[in-house]
């Protein structure tokens, strides 16, 4: 059994707003939060990266600034450069490669890039060595089989299955500890579990990061158009709740936990952190700490 969960957060460039306030009350009230999880790391990309993808990034605040704030509270952080499209002459970008660069100067805790494009990893690989690697939910692996030959790469650290595999637990049970080790749940997806048109909506993420001219990707999926509603993820097949974490996944030897929504806002972001990592009794202090004492623009 496995005795910590560790949560990889949405919105590094994000929410920086919202982390500046959050983090203070975790570190100060530690009694507040389950004591069965931790802040395994914090990911996203800033506006206007052609690595990017998955979804667009936005954020005011500069690089150092937001390393900075994770720094201080010993926080992991991740680029999400999940691009799928990328090609050779789109390595040399210069704001990319100076995150990198910036990023990479960590030694404790290391920083890592989520990433879909072999490409692009081995070129970090040979130009910075000191990151760590996260094969990227966007790659849409639903076979099983995918799964177990991506966590058998050394490349990287972590890997984050399609959400269609979150209860597949007969066949994760036959994993070892070191491949379970490397598997990291996205927890909260809202997209409808029959969908067969990820991976294209992906790739649309991808192409307008590239600065192409495209039409927006229009989803076919039931109630599409009510957006994203943490109730509606709840009551997918694939949702990964606290009890689950709790009672299934951490004795199954599991222990990493992604929480999806950089294309969200602060409230619903605080909300997950609420859910997913505050003791019932103390959310409301915890909400009014966060709306009543900062400046945040919540909604």
């Amino acid at each position: 059994m496995t005795s910590k969960a560790y949560y990889h957060l949405p919105g590094l460039f994000e929410f920086y707003d919202l982390y500046s306030a959050f983090l203070p009350i975790f570190r100060k009230h530690r009694d507040y939060f389950y004591d069965w999880c931790e802040i395994g790391s914090v990911y996203g990309a800033p506006a206007d990266c052609i690595w990017g993808g998955g979804r667009a990034g936005f954020g005011e605040h500069s690089p150092r600034e937001v390393l900075d704030l994770m720094k201080e509270y010993n926080i992991s952080s991740r680029l999400t450069f999940s691009n799928s499209l990328l090609r050779e002459e789109h390595l040399s970008d210069k704001k990319c490669n100076d995150l990198c660069k910036l990023f990479s100067q960590n030694a404790d805790p290391k920083n890592g890039v989520i990433i879909y494009s072999d490409l692009l990893l081995s070129y970090l690989k040979e130009n910075y060595p000191h990151l760590y690697f996260v094969s990227s939910t966007t790659k849409v692996l639903t076979e099983f089989s995918q799964l177990v030959n991506e966590l058998d790469r050394d490349d990287f650290s972590y890997v984050v299955p399609d959400f269609r595999l979150n209860k597949a637990f007969d066949k994760l049970s036959t994993l070892s500890s070191q491949q379970k080790n490397k598997v990291e749940f996205l927890c909260n997806e809202c997209c409808y579990i029959g969908c067969a048109d990820r991976k294209n909506c992906y790739e649309n993420v991808s192409r307008k990061n590239l600065g192409e001219n495209c039409p927006d990707h229009v989803c076919k999926a039931p109630n599409a158009s009510e957006g994203y509603r943490f109730s509606k993820a709840m009551e997918s097949p694939a949702f990964i709740g606290i009890e689950d974490i709790q009672n299934t996944y951490l004795p199954m030897g599991f222990s990493n936990f992604k929480i999806e929504g950089r294309s969200l806002g602060s409230a619903i972001i605080l909300e997950f952190l609420l859910y997913y990592m505050t003791r019932p009794e103390h959310q409301l202090k915890v909400r009014e700490q966060i709306y009543l004492d900062s400046m945040l623009d919540l909604f």
